[in-house]
């Protein structure tokens, strides 16, 4: 069994599913928590899942991120519109020199971590899963949950599979993860934008959930364009995403189950959505290339001011 310690920075759909997985497997996991804190110490942690539910009875809780220990590895699962709050959650877990793995939608967050703990510390983690948080200390895990794992790298060139990426690599797996390596943190990130932007975005837009997206012929037809337009914004980075692979990703969803995508699911709740690191990041990036995604730029306006509307109305 590996020695590395683990501090979970969001624990909700993500985190929680994640890092439950990791302390069952009998990794130190610590997980930082704010309204779900007191229920969590008293209860634990329960996971229903497809792949068989379990509850962890007592966990590592913690109320304060200063009070977290310094670990090896410090997964940051929370939303990005929490981000400007990673120097005071980052410093406790991080300063023995551990790696931080951003596992978060969006571009640009790796090196957001990066200018507080430095380059040479973060990587970056890809999931798609399908997973909600249900209650305090609850999270219900209904399809898929592979990850990727890539390093990164300031000037965004490939950096290689690094291992210290395969010991957390190795780790998921013990845990009954299904994970694999990229060498290319830019490319991965653009593969997951082809499914988040998408469906993220239309969810909200069409107050509707994945299935009912995909079974009707126009909306599923303008899933596909925009993914379209999400793979032409990576080859304006110099990445190449190929057709095969969003006939995958399109396949993939047609066999989820009934899912709320998490930006629908904090539409809902008043929260704020993740705009700008799942469409305005990606828009300005393939701007900068000289590409136009106008089906993208639609929707990160709708969304702009539905978001401002929400927020205002809570």
């Amino acid at each position: 069994m590996s020695a590395r310690s683990y501090a979970i920075i969001g624990t909700g759909a993500v985190g929680g599913f994640y890092g439950g997985l990791l302390a069952r497997a009998g990794f130190d996991v610590h997980f930082l928590l704010h309204s779900d804190y007191d229920h969590v110490r008293r209860h634990g942690l329960r996971v229903d899942s497809v792949n068989g539910d379990f509850t962890l009875p007592r966990v590592h809780a913690h109320a304060r991120a200063e009070d977290l220990p310094a670990v090896d590895v410090t997964l940051v699962a929370l939303k990005t519109t929490r981000n400007p709050l990673l120097q005071e959650l980052l410093s406790a877990p991080t300063r023995g020199g551990g790696i931080v793995v951003m596992f978060q939608n969006g571009l640009g967050n790796e090196a957001q971590a990066a200018r507080i703990v430095g380059p040479r510390r973060v990587l970056g983690a890809l999931c798609f899963l399908c997973s909600n948080k249900v209650g305090p200390g609850h999270i219900r895990h209904l399809d898929y949950g592979f990850v990727t794992l890539a390093e990164y790298s300031p000037d965004g060139r490939p950096a290689g599979v690094s291992d210290r990426a395969r010991g957390v690599c190795a780790d998921l797996a013990r845990a009954g993860v299904q994970v694999e390596t990229a060498d290319d943190l830019v490319l991965t990130r653009w593969q997951k934008l082809v499914w988040n932007v998408p469906f993220n975005g239309l969810s909200v837009v069409l107050d509707a959930r994945i299935d009912e997206i995909m079974a009707d012929p126009a909306s599923c037809a303008l899933a596909e364009a925009i993914m379209v337009e999400v793979a032409a914004g990576a080859a304006a980075q110099g990445r190449t995403i190929d057709e095969a692979f969003l006939r995958n990703r399109l396949a993939l969803t047609r066999k989820m189950e009934p899912y709320l995508t998490s930006m629908k699911l904090d539409y809902d709740r008043g929260r704020e959505m993740e705009v700008e690191a799942i469409f305005g990041a990606p828009l300005r990036a393939a701007r900068a290339g000289g590409v136009e995604c106008p089906r993208i730029a639609m929707l990160y306006d709708q969304l702009r001011f539905l978001d401002a509307r929400n927020r205002a109305e809570a």
